[in-house]
């Protein structure tokens, strides 16, 4: 199992580099930053630091969207920085939350996400792509790779993400939705011809090392409000009814709003819907056994890659226990089954 730190793009932006070194330094695979250009600083910018100062690390957002840049200028983005420093970048993109909403717009539809998946990926991969009736290539690019990966949570994204997704980006860490998503995309792979194991999946939470369940809860809780954005959307869609986990639908019953100048922050007050039970189920708390035990369970799930968000007061800690128990006793286990 690989492991990835998600971070904030909050300035200084030395301090992102600066987590983004510690990160590799305890035997993170991957660094991700959020992606809202009116929120946070821009995320590309701060790749190309980081990847400087670092000699492994792969960088990408989770998410970035459709909208927001031309998807020629997101292809060129990720082949340039590749040119530099290898390819250590990675692309997760979704439909669009806070980098849309914030500036009065709408997620995209699946269609243009299918699109924009193309072409970006075909592009920043050193090769041609049809794209607004021409056919384009960047001249300059030789031997650039990019694997895309998707995120996702209703039932006709899993569907996408599992007939062109390099990867799925499943934001939560519970596991009986984590058990139908996976199956649902890996159904969607086969039914268009694809091998489902060759998708990679990667579960994206909060992962806070600790022992005060009350404070780590509370800094927590936030998490719940943003996926609860995208479960609205499910529920608008497809009815409190549907196929999807009644685990998924029905804590959002509460749900009054949403502010996103406190999209994705410790102590937001739009989060007070959100029960413990959640809090619990879609974060991965508590002491580093704790943590080992439901990675363990993601792993036996198919999971690929875990990555912990790190919007909370407790950065360097959960990084340090991570890289010296949690990442070598997933890693020895995995080893000792091989």
């Amino acid at each position: 199992m690989d492991f990835g730190a998600v971070l904030q793009t909050n300035p200084p932006s030395a301090r992102t580099v600066q987590l983004a070194k510690l990160a590799e330094a305890h035997g993170f695979s991957h660094v991700w930053t959020f992606d809202s250009h009116l929120l946070w600083q821009e995320p590309y910018v701060i790749y190309s630091r980081i990847l400087a100062e670092t000699s492994k690390i792969i960088v990408g957002p989770m998410v970035t969207n459709p909208a927001t840049r031309d998807w020629t200028v997101t292809a060129s983005t990720y082949a340039t920085l590749n040119e530099m420093y290898g390819n250590r970048t990675i692309c997760g993109i979704g439909r669009g939350d806070s980098a849309v909403r914030t500036t009065n717009g709408a997620p995209t539809t699946l269609k243009t996400l299918r699109e924009s998946i193309h072409v970006i990926r075909e592009l920043a991969n050193s090769r041609p792509v049809e794209y607004n009736g021409a056919t384009v290539q960047f001249p300059w690019s030789r031997g650039s790779s990019l694997d895309v990966w998707v995120a996702a949570y209703g039932p006709l994204a899993l569907k996408l993400a599992g007939e062109v997704g390099d990867g799925f980006i499943l934001q939560m860490a519970d596991l009986d939705v984590a058990k139908w998503m996976i199956e649902s995309v890996r159904t969607a792979a086969s039914n268009a011809g694809r091998d489902p194991l060759e998708i990679k999946f990667c579960v994206a939470a909060p992962a806070y090392v600790g022992s005060n369940w009350e404070h780590m809860r509370d800094q927590c809780r936030w998490f719940g409000g943003m996926v609860g954005n995208h479960v609205a959307d499910i529920v608008a869609k497809y009815g409190a009814d549907s196929a999807v986990p009644k685990a998924l639908t029905d804590y959002i019953k509460d749900r009054e709003g949403y502010d996103y100048n406190q999209h994705g922050k410790a102590g937001n007050e739009h989060a007070a819907f959100v029960p413990d039970e959640i809090v619990d189920r879609f974060c991965l708390l508590g002491t580093a056994k704790d943590h080992i035990e439901k990675l363990e369970a993601l792993k036996e799930l198919g999971v690929d890659q875990f990555a912990g968000y790190l919007q909370h007061d407790n950065k360097e800690e959960t990084m340090r226990v991570y890289g010296e128990t949690v990442i070598p006793a997933l890693t020895d286990a995995i080893t000792a089954k091989k």
